[in-house]
């Protein structure tokens, strides 16, 4: 695997997946409303995409992205059982190599350090590899090891962003931080980790994966979440993560571009605990960003802004995810990019 890469976000794209919920998962209060945002999610994604749909029964999804209006043309579908629909952190995680198959890399999902079962979840990737087959690469097992999707990012050079209270976690691998650092840079080929140690969402589920934070983007660019309200319980931890991008450097000796995304307004269940909106879980498409927004006008547009700054020649699409969020994810946590070759 020695001249392997794991590609950035935007690098070409075969397809995209969706894990689908239904009323076995947790989103089973919630049910239409959830299968509403999913259903607006996949239809924008086959608008300009191959889509693949991971459910129990993905023939009535079919059915219902077909009444839907969806192109249906461009979707895969495969019946597996599962337990919840976070595809970005059960999915494979894919690396390429040169004029070669693509690697398909499956890591343990253990439920974001057994906080939720996982039991189906953590069996997807071997069903869709040896007894559904629609992917196309080398299966690679990296199974000794706990890793989610959501909590890495690859600028496709060498350089990972990620955040130190999720993978030093001991609630996924019982690892120091060199030690981590070193399984990461072998896997992947890394030149190197950049290792966030602050910054934080209430109400994230996944010790603070760094897809809700900070996001690289092309052109060493960072798009951040960034809390300019004093008062708000983030100010502080985002301020010293913000100091903390201004101070990475890129393999060229050189900071990166910084661009701050707006903290969405606050949003919280009926418990009133606060939910962990943010702009930073977008999903980088072919020719598109698919953006969340939060029923929050303002906000939503600024965010919007941010990404065509960062995306120029993409088109920037908004789609409503405040059903996501009262299940503590977002739009780029439900989804997993697969680069060209896979399908």
């Amino acid at each position: 695997m020695n001249r392997s890469y794991l590609p950035a976000e935007w690098h070409k794209q075969s397809l995209i997946q969706l894990t689908w919920p239904h009323k076995d998962t947790d989103w089973a209060y919630m049910l239409d409303e959830v299968n509403d945002c999913f259903l607006k999610i996949a239809y924008e994604i086959l608008k300009r995409q191959n889509l693949l749909i991971v459910a129990p029964d993905p023939g009535s999804i079919r059915d219902s992205l077909d009444h839907y209006g969806a192109d249906i043309q461009k979707l895969v579908t495969s019946k597996v059982n599962t337990n919840d629909t976070w595809a970005r952190d059960h999915a494979f995680i894919t690396m390429l190599e040169e004029d070669a198959t693509p690697l398909l890399l499956d890591f343990c999902f253990n439920g974001w350090g057994l906080k939720f079962a996982a039991n189906y979840d953590n069996q997807i990737n071997n069903e869709l590899y040896f007894h559904h087959p629609v992917l196309k690469g080398e299966y690679v097992f990296c199974r000794n090891f706990i890793l989610e999707g959501g909590s890495i990012e690859s600028d496709g050079k060498g350089s990972l962003l990620t955040t130190e209270q999720c993978l030093l976690a001991k609630n996924r691998n019982e690892m120091d931080r060199q030690e981590v650092e070193d399984f990461l840079k072998e896997t992947f080929n890394l030149k190197q980790v950049l290792w966030l140690k602050h910054g934080y969402l209430a109400g994230d589920d996944t010790d603070s994966h760094v897809d809700t934070l900070a996001r690289f983007c092309p052109d060493d660019t960072i798009a951040y979440v960034k809390c300019t309200d004093e008062k708000d319980e983030h100010y502080k931890e985002l301020a010293m993560m913000e100091e903390e991008l201004k101070a990475f450097r890129t393999l060229n000796g050189k900071p990166y571009r910084l661009l701050p995304l707006p903290m969405a307004s606050a949003a919280y269940d009926e418990e009133h605990h606060r939910l962990p909106a943010t702009y930073a879980n977008f999903l980088i498409m072919n020719e598109a960003v698919l953006y969340p927004t939060y029923a929050d006008p303002v906000n939503d547009m600024r965010a919007k802004e941010v990404l065509v700054e960062a995306f120029p020649g993409r088109e920037i699409v908004g789609i409503d995810c405040t059903a996501l969020i009262k299940q503590h994810g977002s739009l780029h946590c439900v989804t997993m990019q697969y680069p060209e070759g896979v399908y």
